[in-house]
């Protein structure tokens, strides 16, 4: 993430204040700045982050108690208000069954600090100053990612969504929300097939019927590694006719297409995101094997329907397919607006840091201390789906 401040004759003059001498002058231009720093790093926040893509912002006020009614979901079956949260940054999101009732919702600061000399400041380096703010900006979206990432992934580790069976009338049974690639280290056509078909199932109406208005529009978004996506592309060279399960018998003009577009943004309507920490051992493939926990065995007992054999899960080797739903809303941020000592109506804050003011002389340095208060909730995980390839 880049972060560039524009060489304005305003913008030098008051960089070069920040570095001022003067204790009050120095405090007074850095409250400046601070002031136009908050609203720059949350716009930054919201654009640069992935998982702003699936989570839906649920802005409320300072020292507020943010809360979540359960009674939308009012007329759902056993086993469909079940919600996924954290209660502290960084740790382990629990699965807390609740009633229809009013949620809490636990919420934590996110903050970072940085400071430089201020020497740099008095030369107008702003080169320097926007490597700072950079850093600062970073580091707060590193530690958005990793909790909102945890949330979802925990939730697909331990999601079960009871149905009932059309074999037996009556019978229900717990299903899984993660399934298998038709053949284990590819991904083919029919598994995204595979994994809508899934999803229909998996939000059937309370008594096991058609939803008479559908909640869900089904998978909407699928979150992918490079390699899944080199996949895809490949379905532009494929043979045109084959028995093998790893090709696509594709159209020439989809062959085209994909060709043309370097790759395929979007399969069946379902849009197809890369990013790089997915993917065997990388870093949200080996999240998700730690917070399977007691599920591992679960997944080393499946069958690859290819071979027919047993197909032991291994983080280093296979990988995880995320499908969302984003039509409804399941994944929310609560995040804090409005800080007094902020000013405006932001959720991001920067403040000078007040160490360096007290003591500039001495220390002849100077810095900003930046956060913001959310949480991460999944509300319903019916909205999430996940592929073994």
């Amino acid at each position: 993430m880049k972060l560039k401040l524009k060489e304005t004759p305003e913008q030098v003059e008051l960089i070069k204040a920040i570095g001022s001498r003067d204790a009050s002058v120095a405090r007074e231009a850095s409250e400046a700045f601070a002031a136009f720093l908050g609203p720059v790093i949350e716009k930054v926040l919201l654009t640069a982050g992935t998982a702003s893509q699936i989570y839906v912002d649920s802005a409320f006020d300072e020292d507020d108690s943010p809360s979540y009614p359960l009674d939308l979901y009012h007329g759902d079956g056993e086993g469909h208000v079940t919600v996924w949260s954290q209660h502290m940054a960084g740790g382990l999101p629990t699965s807390q069954v609740e009633g229809m009732q009013e949620i809490k919702i636990a919420t934590y600061r996110l903050d970072s600090a940085v400071s430089f000399n201020k020497r740099y400041a008095r030369r107008a380096r702003l080169d320097v100053v926007s490597k700072a703010l950079e850093r600062m900006a970073n580091e707060v979206l590193i530690k958005q990612e990793r909790n909102a990432w945890a949330v979802i992934l925990k939730a697909l580790a331990d999601a079960e969504t009871t149905i009932t069976h059309t074999s037996s009338a009556g019978a229900s049974a717990a299903m899984k929300h993660v399934i298998q690639a038709n053949a284990i280290g590819s991904f083919g056509l029919q598994d995204l097939n595979n994994l809508m078909t899934h999803t229909k199932r998996l939000n059937e109406s309370f008594s096991g019927q058609t939803p008479i208005a559908p909640y869900s529009t089904g998978v909407t978004d699928l979150y992918v590694s490079p390699e899944i996506k080199a996949m895809i592309r490949a379905f532009a060279y494929n043979p045109m006719y084959t028995d093998s399960a790893t090709t696509q018998a594709l159209p020439d003009n989809v062959r085209e297409d994909i060709y043309r577009a370097a790759g395929m943004q979007s399969i069946y309507g379902v849009n197809i995101v890369e990013l790089v920490e997915f993917g065997a051992g990388r870093k949200y493939n080996t999240l998700w094997n730690s917070l399977l926990g007691s599920n591992l065995t679960a997944l080393t007992d499946d069958v690859d329907p290819a071979s027919g054999s047993a197909v032991a899960w291994d983080a280093d080797t296979h990988q995880i397919v995320i499908g969302v739903d984003n039509s409804r809303g399941a994944f929310i941020r609560p995040v804090s607006r409005g800080h007094d000592y902020g000013g405006g109506n932001g959720t991001f804050t920067a403040l000078p840091d007040e160490q360096f003011n007290a003591y500039g002389s001495r220390v002849e340095k100077t810095g900003f201390y930046g956060f913001l208060e959310e949480g991460r909730i999944c509300i319903d995980a019916r909205a999430i789906m996940g592929l073994i390839v």
